[in-house]
């Protein structure tokens, strides 16, 4: 619309644009369309060749080649000492062999020399003496003993514990109070004579564990681990109400460990080690003193003569 002008004329009235009109009509402030600008003007011009790019090229590349240089010589180190370890690894595994098989030499020779001492000894004595002294080494586990009986087998049940929850609680592994526990329950179900995975016990036996190894008597068993005990017929049913038998088939049932009893019959038993007794000696007495003063030393009836402790027990 126009407006008469004073002189009779027309006047073009102008209008002010809306401001909501105006927005729709341009959203984007015009600095987004200079910065967009200037990026496509940057892009399009060559990349700048200044001592600046050409040193940091430089350094990455001097890093590369140090770090492939360090890895060479790593690798032709490890390389080189390979050899030197895989013969003194070679070395131990054969050391260890030859003094296994020396040692199982020696074992089969002293089991040897046992029964000719044996032999000659019942050679020696009278047959009643003879048979007195082969009860008393099978009670007292120096001699070899066969009979029936039961065999109870322990072993390590697989590893099924939950890393998160902890599920399977209890040790998946036979303990060597397990092993004390069946041997002490066999003891008292009247067994005569037990043994280990055939290692005798004696009543200084000892079971104990070092590290994950298990010692009887000092000496290493693995499982899985089987008791062999001799004695009566009713040792079977007697063992199976003892309390450790029940401790034994919960664990197992918790756990996954393997325990299991069978009845064994013409079961044979090594005999045992001979200790090594050493034997108490009276203390020598002071001489009397002259002043015949009993405050001091005591002689030889003053006071009882002291002994030192025997080795024999544990």
């Amino acid at each position: 619309m126009s407006a008469p002008r004073p002189g009779g004329g027309r006047q073009d009235r102008v209008y002010a644009p809306d401001f909501l009109t105006e927005l729709f009509r341009n959203p984007l402030d015009p600095g987004y369309a200079d910065a967009a600008a200037a990026r496509r003007g940057a892009a399009s011009r060559p990349p700048a060749r200044g001592w600046r790019a050409w040193s940091t090229r430089s350094v990455s590349l001097v890093v590369v080649v140090m770090l492939g240089f360090l890895f060479a010589v790593a690798y032709r180190q490890t390389m080189a000492d390979e050899p030197g370890r895989s013969q003194a690894r070679s070395g131990l595994v054969a050391q260890i062999k030859e003094r296994e098989s020396q040692t199982d030499r020696l074992s089969t020779r002293a089991d040897e020399l046992r029964e000719e001492v044996s032999r000659q000894r019942d050679a020696a004595l009278s047959g009643t003496a003879a048979a007195r002294l082969r009860d008393l080494e099978a009670g007292t586990g120096l001699g070899r003993v066969r009979g029936d009986g039961v065999v109870v087998r322990l072993a390590d049940a697989p590893d099924k514990a939950d890393a998160v929850t902890g599920a399977g609680a209890g040790p998946p592994r036979v303990l060597y109070s397990d092993l004390q526990g069946v041997a002490n329950a066999l003891w008292s179900a009247g067994a005569e004579a037990i043994a280990i995975n055939g290692q005798r016990l004696t009543a200084t036996s000892t079971i104990r564990s070092a590290g994950e190894a298990m010692l009887v008597d000092f000496r290493p068993v693995t499982g899985p681990y089987e008791v062999s005990a001799i004695g009566p017929s009713s040792m079977r049913r007697k063992f199976d109400d003892s309390r450790n038998a029940a401790l034994m088939r919960e664990v197992a049932q918790k756990t996954g460990l393997s325990f299991g009893v069978r009845k064994a019959d013409d079961l044979t038993l090594p005999a045992a080690p001979e200790p090594q007794l050493r034997y108490a000696k009276p203390s020598v007495s002071p001489s009397p003193s002259v002043s015949g003063d009993r405050s001091g030393s005591s002689g030889s009836s003053g006071s009882p003569a002291t002994v030192s402790p025997s080795g024999g027990g544990r």
